[in-house]
């Protein structure tokens, strides 16, 4: 029988790649629900290739031309935001992949886990936002939340029958990004389109300046708390150039276990679809006579502070990450309109993180006021630099 799939953010690097995936093995997927933000003609072509019973364009303004294009086709079209945590819901769907950019995620997340649904996490902001809430609402309701980021997943392939086994340290890995070697003084000079340039994925523009930043990997550090219930200083950022070793697991006894292969991010999808099980792939395979040098370093947190921010913010608790995280959000923005220098994107993290308003013990209503209140303080700080 086949497991039906909803997709979020179907258009982007992680949803094109998820298709691929229900393409290369149509006889275990089929896709209910496709959804994306903008881009409206590839959800259009999607619509088409995939025949999902529902498609979903989040900005209504697109609602009309993506009605007319499949009025043709017997396939429910919705818009808004509000019809993306609905289409969750519905009943044939068995897992739902959250592949949507940011705080977005979040809401669609939470209305799948209430709705019993198991989540292929791709969209890490969610657990930065409201780690707290959502892993108390997926062991609620019994819903799986399986990582799709390639270093969580292959943490938790390093888990796998290991459940039993204390673990002493969690090592999360890092290419550097294309700035790794930089000083602070050509930091302050770099481009949008230099940091655009990740030397070994290929990523939407958001994850790719978040990247070059570390903001991704301080995102990435608080997922893997709630992901693998640890404590921050159990986990350690490895810088890893070649990206080779997606992350690795220290336990108690000294082990440590490490998944390792070319970078590519249909392995840790088609993980999260399937598992327990593996399926087969055609993607080329880890030749190590091509890497005569592993290498590791520790991360500059002095050059990239932001990766600093997500340690306090964590740390911190409460609303704090949600605050991290939107004030991350318009600096990048800001940044790729070229309205903001690349080290002043920190500079207005940190004082969103210091005028924003605290609260140490966050509902999901004050998730949503925090993240519109740091929206607003971290535009108004940018008027200022």
């Amino acid at each position: 029988m086949k497991r039906t799939l909803a997709i979020l953010g179907s258009t982007g690097s992680i949803g094109t790649q998820a298709l691929e995936v229900v393409s290369e093995h149509a006889d275990l997927f089929e896709v209910y629900a496709l959804t994306a933000n903008n881009q409206v003609d590839l959800l259009i072509n999607q619509a088409r290739k995939y025949m999902p019973e529902v498609v979903v364009i989040a900005n209504e303004q697109k609602y009309p031309e993506l009605k007319e294009a499949l009025e043709d086709l017997p396939i429910k079209v919705w818009a808004g935001s509000d019809a993306i945590a609905q289409v969750v819901q519905s009943e044939p769907i068995d897992m739902v992949l959250t592949a949507m950019v940011g705080y977005s995620g979040l809401k669609p997340t939470i209305a799948a886990i209430k709705a019993g649904k198991a989540i292929a996490l791709a969209n890490k902001e969610t657990l930065v936002v409201a780690g707290e809430l959502i892993t108390s609402l997926a062991t609620e309701h019994k819903v799986p939340v399986l990582p799709v980021d390639s270093e969580h997943s292959a943490i938790f392939q390093c888990l796998a029958g290991e459940w039993e086994n204390q673990v002493e340290k969690i090592l999360l890995t890092a290419s550097g990004g294309p700035f790794r070697t930089k000083t602070m003084e050509e930091l302050a000079g770099v481009t949008k389109a230099q940091a655009l340039k990740h030397p070994n994925w290929s990523m939407g523009a958001k994850i790719t300046i978040d990247s070059a930043s570390m903001m991704n990997k301080g995102f990435e550090m608080i997922e893997a708390k709630w992901l693998f219930g640890v404590t921050p200083e159990q986990i350690q950022i490895v810088v890893h150039p070649q990206s080779v070793i997606h992350s690795m697991v220290q336990f108690e006894d000294g082990a440590v276990m490490a998944q390792l292969g070319i970078p590519d991010m249909k392995l840790p999808i088609s993980y999260a679809f399937s598992y327990p099980k593996r399926l087969k792939s055609k993607a080329p395979r880890l030749d190590f006579n091509q890497y005569s040098t592993l290498t590791f370093e520790e991360p500059d947190m002095k050059r990239f502070r932001n990766l600093a921010f997500a340690f306090d913010a964590i740390r911190t608790g409460g609303n704090m990450p949600c605050i991290l995280n939107a004030a991350n959000e318009i600096v990048v923005a800001a940044f790729l309109r070229d309205e903001i220098g690349f080290l002043q994107m920190s500079d207005v993290i940190e004082k969103t993180m210091e005028k924003s308003s605290f609260i140490a013990t966050p509902t999901y209503e004050d998730y949503v006021a925090t993240d519109a209140e740091a929206r607003r303080v971290a535009a108004a700080v940018m008027k200022t630099i």
